[in-house]
């Protein structure tokens, strides 16, 4: 006992070391510490809920279409515990990590920890190179997502440029973010972030409750299987935004504080995401099976106007948010993380936003891409290989022993949480990558075969025609119900 309690105060202090020395010092640097230097536990939740919630914000009532109301409010709920109990499990297994590593004399204070590094430190290499392979892919996807949307939104806004050109512009803006050095850089990003979707799902609520149900409003969901779960899996997409959990914890000047911000940021965030989805498909209902994107549905004014330009601006800080933990094992693949030199940081990082510029033109689906990425990817980073990590790091019952944090008794100790966690990986596994991969590869390849790649505007209402034209008019688009009868997303 005399052994841990030393290695405690080890821990403890490295935390306070850390703290000490990596926050700005003086009176002029009182300005920077406030805007640009953060790792409190209030920063951790505020990019924890900031990053939780951006254009899938606007995706929820398209959602809320395929799903129907009641499927809609319980699969939140539902998803929204399950991404804060294994959000719960990755900062339990990022304090073993790191406490082990502690205890061997290595010094994190130049080097940023990452999932792959805590799946190699506790499990070993294979493990390590299936975790990274799904968090890389999930974030560069997720990235690729933000740039569909930046050029979705700004549409209804300005239409004289096609989406396909305002992605060209808005992917040269979001490379700004190679220099943003770290999760320490992001306090006055993510408080702003949130007050930006907070008024933006307050607005969406307002608004529809204000306009009153469209005429014959229809409220038929849920109608087809494919539908269903192409929906379901956007909300497992909705939660499932802690593939950068570890980069928050590591900024922190006191990483073991973590446990429950993440179940607190959720419970915040379903106080946005609940009433805007479902005032939004109370007013609308059937419509929105094609209108993927809320916004295009609500008549132009200046809220309406408000609300697009700050979630522009959140979905760059949340491009950031998904890009930075690739910016880092970029950099340590090619040996610069520990360069002093932003600029030389920044220029180093710039291949990482190539792909994801071009990804962006190839596939600009914006809704569908969600579910996509949801069911194939996010089920595996966020949910299931969590929850099998803390499995296998716990098998025996020595690492149990000496385990660095005991699991809550009022969950039942360790055969609870091995119990919840058994249910985690057969529930996702099945109805999340098994059910919802199915619909939502059905519904992504259906977008492929209507619209076909490189689209120059996804959705876009087609012009207007001359009046002294006879050519006959466009046929309608089809979304997904996957018949010649009915419309596209």
């Amino acid at each position: 006992m005399e052994t841990d309690k030393a290695v405690e105060t080890v821990i403890v202090g490295n935390y306070v070391e850390m703290e000490t020395e990596g926050k700005p010092k003086g009176i002029k640097n009182t300005l920077s510490k406030f805007l640009w230097h953060g790792g409190s536990v209030y920063d951790a939740w505020f990019s924890c809920a900031s990053n939780q919630v951006a254009q899938v914000l606007l995706t929820l009532p398209y959602s809320f279409s395929q799903l129907g109301m009641l499927s809609g409010i319980l699969l939140q709920l539902f998803y929204g515990l399950l991404g804060s109990w294994t959000a719960y499990l990755i900062s339990i297994l990022y304090v073993e990590y790191r406490t082990r590593k502690e205890r061997e004399k290595v010094d994190f204070r130049n080097h940023v920890i990452q999932w792959f590094e805590v799946l190699d430190g506790l499990l070993g290499k294979h493990w390590r190179n299936v975790g990274l392979a799904f968090n890389c892919t999930f974030l560069l996807f997720g990235s690729v997502i933000q740039l569909i949307a930046c050029a979705s939104n700004i549409y209804y806004i300005n239409d004289n440029l096609d989406k396909r050109t305002w992605t060209y512009i808005f992917g040269a803006c979001c490379a700004t973010t190679v220099f943003i050095p770290s999760f320490h850089n992001y306090r006055i990003w993510s408080f702003l972030g949130l007050l930006m979707t907070t008024y933006t799902a307050w607005y969406l609520t307002v608004a529809s409750l204000l306009h009153g149900q469209v005429e014959g409003v229809k409220h038929s969901g849920p109608t087809k299987l494919v539908l269903y779960f192409t929906g379901a899996t956007n909300i497992l997409y909705t939660f499932g935004g802690h593939a950068v959990t570890v980069e928050i914890m590591h900024a922190m000047w006191k990483p073991q504080k973590f446990k429950a911000i993440y179940l607190l940021a959720t419970l915040y965030v379903l106080t946005l995401t609940l009433p805007s989805a479902a005032a939004v498909y109370w007013a609308f209902g059937d419509m929105l099976l094609d209108h993927s994107n809320a916004f295009s549905l609500l008549p132009r004014s200046p809220p309406r106007d408000m609300a697009v330009i700050l979630m522009l601006i959140h979905q760059f800080i949340t491009f950031g948010f998904a890009c930075t933990p690739l910016y880092f094992v970029w950099e340590k693949a090619i040996g610069m993380h520990e360069c002093k030199s932003l600029c030389k940081r920044a220029a180093a990082r710039l291949p990482v936003v190539i792909p994801i510029w071009f990804l962006a033109i190839i596939f600009p689906f914006f809704g569908p891409i969600n579910s996509t990425v949801g069911s194939l990817l996010v089920s595996f980073t966020v949910y299931i290989i969590p929850a099998l990590a803390h499995i296998f790091t716990y098998k025996s019952a020595a690492a149990r022993e000496n385990a660095v944090e005991q699991p809550p008794k009022f969950m039942g100790g360790w055969v609870g949480s091995y119990t919840i966690n058994v249910f985690v990986v057969v529930w996702v596994l099945v109805v999340g990558f098994g059910f919802g991969g199915w619909a939502s590869m059905v519904n992504f390849v259906h977008q492929i075969d209507t619209f076909g790649l490189f689209t120059k505007c996804y959705q876009c209402p087609p012009p207007p025609r001359p009046l002294n034209s006879t050519a006959p008019a466009p046929p309608p688009l089809q979304h997904p119900h996957f018949n010649h009868s009915s419309h596209p997303h």
